[in-house]
């Protein structure tokens, strides 16, 4: 940095190349030393810059020399809680478009920033893709400091540790990484903090921009052991397993490293109700999820390949149904699950107001207009409408569910149900093998352990749960859960 004001000035405004939103409000104290006030227009508090800034600074008297005024304006003058030196320009930007208000004094070649964030954001709502009956209305919004605030609230606890850092060589975005640090392992967090340093994106705009960063092979995988959430008390409760949650502005969704396969099928309600409602709930989730892969595939291998396994009415009407229709059943079927998801995409980006139209105009082109005038057969149609509908059982497998259907559907079409078992065999292989910060994907299923299955398909009360203390050991892919 420069000592002379002036040549400060000159250059930061050169830097944002005259930005509209750049503002420096220049002031002369009472000692006739002149200072400048650096913020960025709509993220900083107008109030408190006022208050705890500009009138202390305004209605002090000075007796001090230039090169003592900084020290005694950092240390007499300022009545605010977050202040800070700066000695660069990268870091004077980078805070006043955080919201930062930067304090520039003529002579010196230090800065100020002090804390008057106040730019406007969502409020707390409830998140829409995590609903539940019983439990917090509130979910996570986009500014980074309320989400901390969130999960703080619900764990009073000193081990409780927030780090900030920024990720995007061009957006400077800041993200949060917290844990417990009694809880998750040192090596498990210092690999993960490694991974974000070595990030070389430039602009992150979302928290998926960072998953494949996090992956331990880094492929392109089906299935991904980095969990997603917008609850604050879902994201409390990995905490306490010793997972670690890593937060980015400008998104409510807050990754968790790692996720296991078993927490897709798991949800704040399952808790709050009656371990044999949890129970039951958790085996139709598992069913629908069996259902809505393999269901379809399933119907084209035995109608190509195997149809003496239907029984003798229900095979007249297939039969009838496929005489009557122009195509195969494995294109029949495929063309149905297209249709089908161009449907849900339709309905997921129209509107709300339109999106209802989507369902009518579905529903009746397609259930019925199609049927009757012979393009499609009823039995085809039913087949990848019960699979569509358990599909929304499990929302966080969709995609993943979506792909497995349709690489069932045509291996079933083309090798039968001989095809279906060496794929099945082959996802399982995967499964098995995929592991996060050592952690495998499928625990605690393999390895097994009996005591680890309390909170798996069968959920159990919490005099029960709560004898054991569930924590993540990341260090050789073993359990998960300590005894």
């Amino acid at each position: 940095m420069y000592t002379l004001l002036k040549d400060n000035l000159d250059y930061l405004k050169n830097l944002t190349g005259g930005s509209a939103d750049f503002t420096v409000r220049e002031l002369t104290l009472s000692n006739n030393a002149e200072i400048a006030i650096i913020t960025t227009e709509g993220m900083s508090d107008k109030e408190s810059l006022t208050l705890s800034v500009i009138n202390p600074l305004l209605s002090h008297s000075y007796s001090k020399t230039k090169t003592e005024l900084f020290d005694y304006i950092f240390n007499n003058v300022i009545s605010n809680a977050e202040v800070s030196e700066v000695t660069s320009f990268d870091d004077v930007l980078t805070l006043s478009m955080s919201g930062f208000a930067i304090l520039a004094v003529d002579g010196c070649n230090k800065m100020l920033s002090i804390g008057v964030q106040g730019y406007s954001h969502r409020g707390i709502t409830e998140p829409e893709s995590e609903l539940v009956q019983r439990g917090s209305r509130e979910g996570f919004t986009e500014a980074l400091r309320v989400n901390m605030t969130l999960i703080r609230r619900r764990m009073k606890n000193p081990s409780l540790v927030f780090e900030t850092s920024t990720v995007g060589s061009e957006s400077n975005t800041e993200i949060c990484v917290c844990y417990l640090k009694d809880k998750a392992t040192p090596k498990s967090v210092n690999e993960v903090k490694s991974r974000l340093k070595a990030c070389d994106l430039k602009v992150l705009l979302g928290s998926g921009y960072l998953v494949p960063y996090l992956e331990d092979s880094g492929k392109n995988e089906i299935f991904t052991g980095v969990g997603i959430t917008e609850r604050p008390d879902t994201l409390c409760g990995k905490l306490i397993e010793g997972r670690i949650g890593i937060i980015v502005d400008g998104t409510p969704s807050v990754l968790v490293i790692p996720h296991l396969f078993v927490e897709n099928f798991q949800s704040i309600d399952d808790y709050s109700n009656r371990p044999y409602f949890a129970t039951i709930t958790r085996i139709l989730k598992y069913f629908s999820y069996l259902v809505s892969v393999l269901f379809p595939g399933m119907y084209i291998a035995l109608v190509t390949f195997h149809p003496e396994y239907f029984p003798s009415v229900l095979l007249k009407n297939i039969t009838e149904s496929i005489d009557h229709t122009p195509l195969p059943p494995l294109l029949e079927v495929l063309m149905i699950d297209f249709i089908y998801e161009i449907m849900r995409e339709a309905g997921l980006r129209l509107p709300k107001v339109l999106g209802h139209a989507v369902s009518i105009v579905g529903a009746l082109v397609i259930g019925d207009c199609a049927i009757t005038a012979g393009l499609i057969g009823a039995p085809t149609l039913m087949a990848v409408a019960v699979a569509a509908i358990c599909s929304y059982v499990i929302p966080d497998l969709y995609p993943q569910i979506t792909v497995l259907r349709l690489s069932f559907i045509i291996i079933g079409g083309i090798l039968g149900v001989w095809g279906i078992v060496m794929l099945s065999a082959v996802a399982l292989i995967f499964m098995c093998s995929k592991s996060t910060l050592g952690v495998i994907f499928v625990t605690p299923v393999t390895p097994f352990s009996k005591k680890n299955m309390r909170d798996v398909f069968v959920r159990l009360g919490w005099k029960k749960l709560s004898k054991y203390n569930m924590n993540v050991q990341n260090l050789k892919g073993g359990s998960v859960y300590e005894e």
